[in-house]
């Protein structure tokens, strides 16, 4: 256990300032991400340097699409969620205590560097959600950061501005998921809420590397009058941002029928009137490819690991400035 950061006391409670739950913790309890202990009125995070899970993937799997496209990452994560989707496709360790390594930050790190040789090209925090995982991960970005490795992380975004802020400076890339653009959704399906989440796709925009990932729940949240408004709202932040749809399969307490393509591919047309580059996920076909925004010349084969982009990722047909962040590994 560590000592927890952003809590304050309230006479025998404890009131968690990490995420907009604002869990009030009585002595002995844990908040709603179950990662967090009153102990003698002070609040202790008990997954610090607990690992459960950990692997080498291709950058393409968080899924970045525009981020060092062909590296891999270093992708570890612990237990516990501060959400509680029906949906959810790890509950096993985000909703248990399954059985953890140790893993201190100065090992993270030595690991990631012990695997630079496999084109890694530094750490990803995933599997579980790595907000609740904010000690450790706090320790650890700044040692990465120091050693010139990347920090990525892969969250549903739900965390109050103050401790963002305070990650930001370490973070150069984030996938986060948009479970839905209604708060409806979020509040009776995932016991979460929207606009937290706008927040931060607003603030981590403004400093790093940012990819978003809908997963289309039949039904619940793939009207496309929504996925409009969803569209347009990256839009307004900024349209190069990569928009991932994924497909829905029966998953934990939810057994709804997968989501019909037909949905995925309307869901991308509509969303590529204000984007430059939206992707489907979960599903076979070329819409993981990357075409020219301008011309419309295939750039990134992500099926035959081909790229014909410039040395400068731009275009070789028309000269378009796409917009991807590192160096491309395919």
């Amino acid at each position: 256990m560590k000592e927890a950061l952003y809590y304050e006391g309230c006479g025998e409670d404890i009131v968690c300032k990490l995420c907009p739950h604002a869990c009030i913790i009585k002595e002995g309890k844990r908040g709603v991400c179950q990662t967090r202990h009153n102990t003698n009125r002070r609040l202790y995070a008990l997954n610090y340097a607990q690992l459960t899970s950990y692997g080498l993937d291709r950058m393409e799997k968080k899924p970045l699409y525009h981020f060092y496209p062909g590296s891999s990452i270093l992708s570890i994560g612990t237990w516990g969620c501060n959400f509680s989707c029906r949906f959810c496709q790890n509950h096993g360790i985000s909703k248990d205590n399954p059985q953890a390594a140790h893993l201190p930050p100065e090992a993270a790190l030595k690991l990631a560097i012990d695997t630079c040789s496999q084109k890694n090209v530094g750490i990803a925090y995933t599997y579980s959600e790595p907000l609740v995982w904010f000690e450790y991960i706090l320790d650890t970005v700044r040692l990465v950061h120091q050693s010139g490795l990347k920090n990525v992380l892969v969250t549903n975004g739900f965390i109050n501005k103050e401790p963002l802020i305070e990650l930001l400076p370490y973070i150069d890339a984030m996938n986060i998921d948009v479970k839905a653009f209604n708060n409806d959704f979020y509040r009776d399906i995932c016991s979460g809420s929207l606009r937290e989440v706008m927040q931060t796709v607003e603030e981590a925009a403004r400093t790093c590397h940012v990819e978003i990932t809908t997963l289309l729940v039949p039904g619940l949240n793939d009207n496309l009058h929504e996925i409009d408004n969803l569209a347009s709202w990256i839009k307004s932040i900024d349209e190069n941002i990569p928009l991932h749809f994924s497909r829905y399969f029966p998953k934990y307490k939810m057994h709804l029928e997968p989501t019909p393509l037909e949905t995925l591919e309307e869901a991308a047309k509509i969303a590529g009137k204000y984007l430059n580059y939206v992707y489907v996920g979960n599903v076979s076909g070329n819409r993981v490819n990357t075409y020219c925004p301008s011309c419309n010349l295939l750039l990134i084969d992500r099926l035959n690991f081909k790229s014909v982009l410039t040395d400068a990722n731009k275009c070789p047909q028309c000269g378009f400035d796409i917009k991807i962040t590192g160096t491309t590994a395919i």
